[in-house]
């Protein structure tokens, strides 16, 4: 499974984007994340269902610092070619 992400409230300047990184880690799910000039962070991910599902979980509510207000997601095609880790991408 392959879904883009959307994670909005105060989750710059807090270590989310790392945060993320290692929950993808932990969960065994590849793509990236990066931080949005609207105070958002975006990214994508695949992996297996559960995976995504414990990686989405966590994103809403386990980073100490970071106060979650709303997390989008919308399902894509997988990608044969697509990641096989997970990173940080610059800035939008």
């Amino acid at each position: 499974m392959r879904l883009s992400f959307r994670i909005s409230g105060k989750v710059q300047g807090v270590g989310y984007r790392w945060f993320v990184k290692e929950t993808a880690g932990k969960h065994k799910v590849a793509g990236w994340v990066r931080n949005c000039l609207d105070g958002a962070v975006e990214g994508e991910a695949q992996g297996a269902i559960p995976a995504i599902d414990g990686f989405l979980k966590e994103l809403k509510t386990g980073h100490p610092w970071a106060a979650v207000e709303s997390a989008e997601t919308q399902e894509m095609l997988d990608q044969d070619g697509a990641e096989k880790d997970f990173y940080i991408k610059p800035t939008v």
